[in-house]
């Protein structure tokens, strides 16, 4: 069985589409998912991306972690999902219902509600999620924000300085965080400008999060740290984040296609 890929990134961080609206697919199971996203031995990406139909909404998005682990939402992709489909569009993900629509900036998403509630995260028991009071080495009294993923923010002098690839991993699987966590380190740079670098549960380091980049930036709006439109500055590139009155998130950047293949569905099956 054949099947075709698009591959994409927002800013580098980057994806495998399969779209199931237009051809049959297989069961994604945790080690094909895995297994396509490697980069020495699959088409290698930070996330693997599949559509298909949907009876809520225009059609449905799923995201797996390179390690294929299923997460609830992506901000990046659904603005290379947005590009792909090409007009505005109302998608169903795990992480709720969130619609999309092209710019003169690239793609605007419209992401939902944050939610604050410690067992919204989810955390392991009862904290302000505003500031926690707790801390791993030199990171500490970060907030925590679910975007339709699990997210937690430290706000350092220099985003730089933290040594993200040894500490991110053991914040992610702290018992406190009982589905994971992505990790976020992050710099106000003025009201309207973030620096933010992020580890992604499942995957590590990217380039970019969309997800990270809307958390960070709500975080920081809580706490009275910036104005309620920032641009937040990844590795690969910038987001602008907008926290509407009415409580939604809004995020607009740029979104690439890559290229597109086929791959062997039988050489990726243990």
């Amino acid at each position: 069985m054949r099947i075709g890929f698009v591959k994409m990134h927002g800013l580098g961080n980057d994806f495998v589409v399969l779209d199931g609206r237009s051809e049959a697919l297989p069961e994604i199971t945790t080690t094909l998912a895995a297994a396509l996203a490697n980069r020495h031995t699959g088409i290698g990406c930070d996330q693997l991306v599949v559509l298909d139909g949907s009876d809520v909404a225009d059609f449905r998005m799923r995201f797996f972690n390179a390690d294929g682990s299923e997460s609830g939402a992506c901000g990046n992709a659904s603005r290379a999902v947005g590009l792909l489909h090409g007009r505005p569009a109302r998608i169903e993900t795990l992480g709720g219902i969130l619609t999309t629509e092209p710019s003169e900036a690239g793609i605007s998403v419209d992401m939902g509600v944050p939610r604050f509630d410690w067992d919204a995260i989810p955390l392991g028991f009862a904290m302000d999620t505003l500031t926690m009071p707790v801390g791993w080495e030199d990171l500490v009294g970060p907030t925590a924000v679910n975007v339709g993923n699990p997210h937690v923010i430290f706000f350092t002098p220099d985003t730089d300085a933290v040594d993200l690839a040894r500490i991110g991993p053991i914040i992610e699987h702290d018992p406190l965080f009982p589905q994971r966590i992505n990790v976020n380190v992050a710099t106000i740079t003025s009201r309207s400008a973030i620096r933010l670098r992020v580890w992604e549960r499942g995957s590590g380091i990217t380039l970019a999060c969309g997800t990270g980049a809307c958390a960070t930036a709500v975080g920081a709006m809580r706490r009275g740290l910036v104005d309620r439109r920032v641009e937040v500055t990844l590795p690969g590139g910038v987001l602008v984040i907008e926290w509407g009155t009415d409580g939604r998130i809004t995020m607009t950047g740029p979104a690439t296609e890559a290229f597109r293949g086929s791959f062997e569905l039988s050489d990726y099956l243990a």
